[in-house]
């Protein structure tokens, strides 16, 4: 563990960064892991881990903003899902093999926002435009102070069931003990 603070950490950090990070100190205080360029957060509120990292990606999806806070979350996607959840949001990320799902944004509510949403893409209740046209509708709402129910928390409950999915098997070993020989 660094021994600075996390205050100390982000104080050398670009603006956008050292903000949204500041908004994930306010929410779950100091991190379990700090580095120069990333705080962590084990088993923080509903996450299983949240990310603030000093760098920030621009996203113009559904209004210019910066990314920087990754939200993480064990969670099965069927594989034929991938494709559209990348069509509906750029910064949401299905990782298979580990069974997680994260959202990076510049705070926690957008990430609620865009996991609820891929939660509706999954199970079918709407669309990725549909998806789209919510998050557009709902970031616009927020700016306007009024009610944001995708923003709030997340609108499912997590799966007992273990969700890394490690697919199949192809190569036997004795496939892979042929290709060993052939290549000595």
């Amino acid at each position: 563990m660094n021994t600075k603070s996390a205050t100390a950490i982000i104080n050398d950090w670009p603006e956008d960064s050292r903000e949204a990070a500041q908004i994930v100190l306010d929410t779950y205080g100091e991190p379990d892991e700090a580095a120069d360029s990333l705080l962590i957060w084990h088993k923080a509120g509903p996450w299983k881990r949240v990310e603030a990292s000093r760098t920030f990606h621009e996203h113009a999806f559904p209004a210019p903003h910066i990314d920087s806070v990754l939200s993480v979350l064990d969670y099965r996607v069927p594989a034929e899902k991938f494709t559209a959840l990348a069509q509906f949001d750029g910064s949401v990320i299905a990782e298979r093999t580990t069974g997680e799902l994260s959202a990076r944004c510049h705070d926690e509510q957008a990430n609620f926002l865009a996991l609820n949403l891929v939660h509706d893409i999954v199970t079918g209740n709407k669309t990725v435009e549909e998806a789209r046209r919510y998050y557009a509708k709902e970031f616009l709402d927020a700016r306007r102070g009024r009610p944001t129910p995708y923003m709030e928390k997340l609108r499912f409950a997590q799966s007992s069931e273990p969700t890394p999915d490690a697919d199949e098997r192809m190569l036997s070993d004795k496939d892979l003990e042929r290709a060993a020989a052939e290549g000595q």
